[in-house]
């Protein structure tokens, strides 16, 4: 009981939480571009027309995953961001497909526990550059689509260079945290 009290209150604020490694290559007014390392992160696939449903569901079968579900039996700790991969149905009312991740801590991105849930899977992800939007609050579907669209705006001249068929969302702070929130949306390069 105690682990889990611990690790729910390691998300009540990111502060200390391990997060992926990335140098900013350059800044603007309204996003940033950084390079992110290659890293592993742990992963969970749900098909949803509904981008909260399918992060609810993605996130608690992760946190089993971090509570022990997994082949060593032993709690990995908390990280940040959650990031989701959102690969766009073919239309407005289409289901699309969520990929929610937790970062892997560093101390176990050599050799990571490999999940017990056949569902939930080990991912590496190759270092990749991405134009990144920060914002606060608390992030719904509403406010996630108009970010994105804020950034595909003020990135209308290089559409060329950014991966058409998926982006991120990173959400970093729990829902209890209720200052000081950040979130971003996270377009690839090419």
């Amino acid at each position: 009981m105690t682990s889990i009290l611990k690790t729910i209150g390691s998300v009540v604020s990111s502060k200390g939480l391990d997060k992926p490694a990335y140098e900013v290559l350059s800044s603007e007014k309204n996003y940033e571009l950084r390079r992110y390392s290659p890293a592993k992160w742990v992963s969970y696939t749900v098909k949803s027309v509904k981008k909260k449903e399918a992060q609810t569901e993605g996130f608690w079968k992760l946190f089993n995953y971090i509570q022990g579900e997994n082949e060593k039996e032993m709690k990995v700790e908390m990280t940040a961001p959650v990031s989701t991969r959102v690969e766009p149905g073919a239309g407005p009312n289409c289901e699309s497909t969520f990929t929610v991740s937790f970062f892997i801590p560093p101390e176990h991105q050599e050799n990571p526990p490999q999940p017990k849930n056949p569902n939930v899977f080990i991912e590496e992800r190759p270092g990749f550059e991405a134009y990144v939007r920060s914002f606060g609050g608390f992030a719904n579907e509403d406010s996630w689509v108009t970010e994105a669209k804020k950034l595909s705006e003020d990135l209308k001249e290089k559409t060329s260079e950014i991966r058409q068929d998926f982006w991120y969302t990173a959400g970093y702070n729990s829902p209890f945290q209720l200052f000081g929130r950040t979130n971003e949306i996270w377009f690839v390069k090419k």
